[in-house]
């Protein structure tokens, strides 16, 4: 029964994929292929699915993050008047919305509002970026403390819409598992092209308008994910009791632990933490020294814009190699190669800071290039098999609550990467003018990149194309499937046959 389901699956797909194949060649089915890869997704999936990922990694996420990350240092630095540590701190306690997004997933997979299990979270991510962002570009002179919180609440939208995209995401994945690389790439692809396009012009609006009328055109990212809200097309849920929310709750939290017991998904998470949070980030550290005026270059707002819309062009680039070259490489190879190039990327930081480039003949603007171009290349490729594996670990029924888990995971270890970066620069007197550390600081980070090659064990090595849940709870979602229909599989009843086992 599940061989020929799966049969069923992959010959849709590549019916589908036959139906939109381009009927031309040359440069003409190079321009029409995205067109084609485009509908035969939204064929798939529907194409408000493919609006809300376009929405959420592509204008929110990506175009958005690229405002708000500019306009965010600027914020710090010349509005706030903060230390590079202190700022490295801030920006860890802006992403703390990050961190509880298994609460966001539950919510999604278990309280349906008006009937609904994503469109309301959509609206309310919305609802959440506008009022904050509005808060912080119209008020004169925000304590710290209030900025702060709108900053947080700012970034608990985005963290709201994100995990309800992602479960979108990972149904649809389990829906069409044959799919789930080219929904990933959808995503990162989205996310690179709104990063570049973004990261392109932030830097001329905030030399423009200023980092608090960039905070004011944020609204407009966020109106647009409350109008995935009110698109998305979605079963509605009829009848549904809350006086079971309480019951399902405790299910979901016992699904999650069910599942995290058993090896095989326990061993990858903790690669996913450590991986995270031994490569120590430092960025506030490099960002006050790209524009310091005596030690630094001094990039100017519009420079700094465009040294991060070229990391997009690299993470873009990563994302189409992933897709086209490596998707259905093992994803301990991946991983392996991809960390252990990840750790050698931060010696082109190191060159920098020498101001050995110069004695090259290279200038610091064309080096940059190169430096930030490789390193995000090389962090989306770390990225990309991370996602995919995460999407492959969700048992059905709780796709939303458990992927959000796992990018919890992500997030708890980019956290105590931040934190541990602010903590170093900290430790070796990195100020806003004092910058004689920060070689040290770059090789004690480069170091501590390649540590996770030592626990690269704990990846499977399997194949990426198939599932690599254990048959356990394989065993679990076959018995669900064929009591229920597949978009609206009941949480209770997966706990329930997970605790007979």
């Amino acid at each position: 029964m599940v061989e020929d389901e799966e049969n069923m699956k992959a010959s849709c797909c590549e019916e589908a994929l036959e139906e939109n194949e381009p009927r031309r060649g040359g440069f003409c089915d190079f321009l029409c292929t995205p067109i084609y890869w485009f509908k035969m997704l939204a064929k798939e999936t529907h194409w408000s699915f493919v609006f809300g990922v376009l929405a959420v990694y592509g204008i929110s996420q990506g175009l958005g993050g690229a405002f708000s990350r500019v306009g965010t240092e600027y914020y710090m630095k010349d509005v706030q008047k903060v230390q590079p540590s202190e700022s490295q701190i801030y920006q860890g306690i802006i992403s703390i919305p990050w961190l509880v997004k298994p609460l966001w997933g539950i919510l999604t997979d278990v309280l349906p509002v008006l009937g609904y299990r994503r469109r309301p979270y959509f609206i309310l991510a919305g609802l959440l970026g506008v009022v904050s962002m509005l808060l912080l570009s119209l008020h004169e002179n925000l304590h710290l403390v209030f900025a702060l919180l709108s900053l947080t609440a700012g970034s608990a939208g985005v963290a709201i819409a994100d995990v309800t995209i992602d479960a979108c995401v990972a149904q649809n994945s389990n829906i069409h598992p044959l799919l789930a690389p080219d929904m990933q790439s959808l995503c990162a692809l989205s996310s690179s092209i709104g990063g570049l396009v973004g990261f392109s012009i932030s830097g001329i609006f905030v030399h423009l308008i200023g980092p608090k009328g960039v905070f004011g055109l944020l609204t407009i990212p966020a109106g647009l994910v409350l109008s995935v809200g009110l698109l998305l097309d979605e079963p509605l849920m009829a009848n549904f009791s809350y006086r079971e929310v309480n019951q399902k709750f405790v299910d979901a939290g016992k699904a999650m632990w069910t599942t995290l017991k058993f090896p095989d998904v326990w061993r990858p998470c903790l690669y996913m933490y450590l991986s995270f949070a031994l490569s120590v980030n430092i960025h506030e550290g490099m960002f006050y020294w790209y524009t310091d005026s005596k030690g630094g270059p001094s990039f100017s707002q519009e420079t700094i814009g465009f040294i991060f819309s070229v990391g997009s062009v690299g993470s873009l680039l990563g994302a189409i190699l992933y897709q086209n070259v490596l998707k259905d490489y093992p994803f301990k190879d991946l991983l392996f190669w991809s960390q252990l190039l990840f750790g050698l990327s931060g010696i082109l930081d190191l060159i920098m800071v020498l101001r050995l480039n110069l004695k090259f003949g290279i200038p610091d603007y064309v080096f940059i290039v190169i430096d930030e171009s490789v390193s995000r290349m090389i962090g989306n490729l770390k990225w990309m098999p991370l996602l995919v594996l995460s999407s492959k670990l969700c048992p059905r029924g709780i796709e939303g609550t458990f992927f959000a888990l796992l990018m919890s995971i992500d997030n708890v270890g980019l956290l105590s990467s931040s934190w541990g970066g602010g903590l170093l620069l900290h430790l070796l007197d990195v100020t806003r003018t004092k910058f004689d550390n920060l070689w040290l600081a770059i090789i004690l980070r480069s170091i501590l990149r390649v540590s996770p090659l030592c626990l690269i064990f704990l990846v499977p090595r399997g194949d990426p194309n198939a599932s690599v849940l254990p048959s356990e709870i394989l065993g679990t979602e076959e018995r669900t499937e064929s009591a229920e229909d597949e978009k609206n599989i009941e949480l209770v009843s997966l706990v329930n046959s997970v605790d007979g086992k």
